[in-house]
């Protein structure tokens, strides 16, 4: 194929979601800040729409390549049509528990189990659900009551809904959804690339496999190539894929719009790839507020600093977040000690460990406000940068 060609490492445009691959556009940005502030919170719903070929599924996998298993235990389930009892054995596989028989008490009791172990050895369980527009308004309902498991006061399990365009509505609309709607604490669409991304995506993907320099691209080819694609990432793959075969057929180390059109051509008469530009909007949101705002032509760097804060808040409020479990398994501990304790310093060590309890939820409560001053702070900036830029 043409990575020999063109001494490639690796596929530069495959289809399939991988990590390595990961490029920051501006609404990628914009979707792992709402998802980081997400997963802070440990509870409820994080909600991530797009059309087909967006990029869910990488933004995903680079994210689950970022969190520490020793602190969060993660599983992925791809959604076709089930109903709320078959939703719940499959998440039950995910988690690689065994169900002996196949009713439902049985899988969710299994999971129940599962979960509350996991808090116990200080770990935060996490469901990401693609293709979530495939589930009926009953297996949504099932997700929900799963998020009901608790240790203590405590949720025990968080839940990432990917989905296309159509599953926000759902959300948004369904009148038997009221309840999970009330559950979502972050929700962001992914929006396709500007202009000004497209070159720095196809060059970034290049790279990533040993590209240097051969084969060149005309300035017009990127152009055209996001006319064709709409900025949509997987089609842009698609279209590369394509291009790049044609140069290593033709030996060719310069790609040109000729080529380009030739490849058009083809895939519009073998109808193996949508040549048109969706309905653009931009809009993300962090619940309860929606916020819309306009994508810049090229990608802004983050404010490392302000990033790196953040990072560091999620990090010590995991941290407290185990310390908390941990306090209400020692008190939940003592109240269930036997009676020939002494009454006196059984109540002494509960009022001890309720103390303790109560520090914490209050050091979390400040750190909570942190976060989401730290997380507004970023968000502020890029919005304001693009601002300056638009106006420029």
């Amino acid at each position: 194929m043409f990575n020999d060609f063109y001494g490639l490492t690796g596929r530069p445009f495959q289809l399939t979601p991988d990590p390595t691959f990961y490029f920051e556009s501006l609404t990628h940005r914009k979707a792992l800040s709402y998802l980081s502030y997400g997963l802070a919170q440990g509870e409820g719903f994080v909600v991530i729409t797009g059309e087909v070929g967006a990029g869910k599924s990488t933004l995903v996998a680079h994210l689950m390549a970022t969190i520490d298993p020793a602190r969060l235990t993660a599983a992925q389930i791809v959604t076709s049509k089930l109903d709320g009892e078959e939703l719940v054995h499959v998440v039950a596989q995910a988690f690689g528990l065994i169900v002996d028989g196949h009713d439902k008490a049985s899988a969710l009791g299994a999971i129940e189990a599962f979960l509350h172990d996991e808090a116990r050895s200080g770990r935060r369980c996490l469901l990401v659900v693609d293709e979530s527009q495939n589930l009926g308004i009953d297996a949504l309902e099932e997700l929900r009551m799963l998020s009901n498991f608790q240790l203590g006061a405590h949720p025990l399990l968080q839940t990432l809904l990917l989905g296309q365009p159509e599953f926000r509505d759902t959300i948004q609309d369904h009148p038997q959804l009221e309840q999970l709607r009330q559950r979502v604490i972050a929700a962001h669409h992914l929006e396709a690339m500007e202009l000004g991304e497209v070159q720095p995506y196809i060059e970034h993907r290049l790279t990533c496999v040993g590209w240097s320099g051969n084969p060149k691209f005309d300035q017009r080819v990127f152009t055209e190539l996001f006319e064709a694609s709409g900025g949509v990432p997987r089609r842009i793959n698609q279209i590369c894929n394509r291009l790049m075969l044609l140069g290593a057929v033709e030996q060719r180390s310069r790609i040109d719009g000729a080529m380009l059109s030739q490849v058009l051509e083809e895939l519009e008469l073998d109808g193996t790839l949508q040549l048109k530009r969706p309905e653009r909007k931009v809009e993300a949101a962090a619940a309860p507020a929606q916020t819309a705002v306009e994508a810049a032509p090229t990608p802004v760097p983050v404010d490392a600093v302000a990033m790196a804060q953040l990072q560091a808040l999620l990090a010590e409020r995991d941290t407290q977040i185990a310390e908390l479990q941990q306090a209400v398994i020692e008190l939940a501990n003592e109240r269930d000690a036997a009676p020939a304790v002494d009454p006196l310093a059984q109540n002494a060590a509960i009022a001890t460990i309720e103390a303790k309890f109560a520090a914490l939820e209050n050091k979390m409560l400040e750190q909570e406000r942190t976060i989401r001053q730290t997380l507004t702070m970023l968000i502020e900036w890029i919005e304001a940068d693009d601002a300056e830029r638009a106006a420029a």
